[in-house]
């Protein structure tokens, strides 16, 4: 067998390998070792409800108590010039899509719905020498959309493997704002009582703020 024929015979048998390899890594029960902690961290990054467990405490939150305008300067420019106030308080998940808005505040409870869904609690935030700004915080038992997740600009389609992942991020994170924000409260004694908010809303509807809270406290 001459040297250029055994080079072509073993680049062959690689090629068949390779082929193999990549093959078997498609069949269930067969599997190919990837570098240690390579697969775990990838899924860690991915998985949407791990993210937001991770995430929630150590960035979420804090993310948007220290960004949070003031919902009244937020509403004011809303009802100005939508658009510029989009560039300067907003976020966008992509192009087309509503701006979200960080906000905090502090006002009156005027009033408590608990036959709809989304359970509405109505805040009245004092403007000086002007009309309140009416704001509605979800409290569930639905809380729906993606205003925290677009809001805090951190969280990108990237981080995760396709559509669908990046949209129960969003629905993760609203599971924990039912359970870490909303569940200790008692909306039965709510109105009529002062309250401190940070949360976040989307500009689906002009002159509508519904905010879903990442901080609520009765005064």
């Amino acid at each position: 067998m001459t040297v250029i024929t055994r080079r072509l015979l073993a680049a062959a048998t690689a090629a068949a390998l390779v082929s193999a390899v990549t093959a078997c890594s498609r069949i269930p029960g067969v599997y190919v070792y990837e570098k240690d902690g390579q697969v775990a961290a990838a899924t860690s990054a991915t998985d949407p409800k791990t993210y937001a467990d991770s995430n929630w405490t150590q960035r979420i939150v804090p993310t948007v108590h220290d960004n949070a305008v003031e919902v009244t300067t937020v509403a004011a420019a809303i009802a100005d010039d939508p658009a510029a106030a989009g560039k300067q308080y907003g976020s966008q998940a992509g192009t087309g899509s509503p701006y979200a808005f960080m906000v905090k505040g502090s006002g009156t409870v005027t009033d408590v719905d608990t036959s709809v869904p989304t359970g509405p609690v109505t805040v009245e935030v004092p403007v000086a020498g002007g009309k309140p700004v009416k704001v509605t915080i979800a409290t569930g038992p639905v809380i729906a959309g993606t205003a925290i997740r677009d809001a805090v600009k951190f969280i990108s389609f990237g981080d995760f493997t396709n559509q669908i992942d990046y949209a129960e991020v969003a629905n993760q994170i609203n599971n924990k704002v039912k359970t870490e924000v909303v569940a200790p409260v008692d909306r039965d004694g709510l109105k009529g009582k002062k309250v401190d908010f940070y949360g976040a809303f989307s500009s689906l509807s002009p002159g509508t703020i519904f905010l879903v809270p990442t901080e609520l406290a009765v005064k």
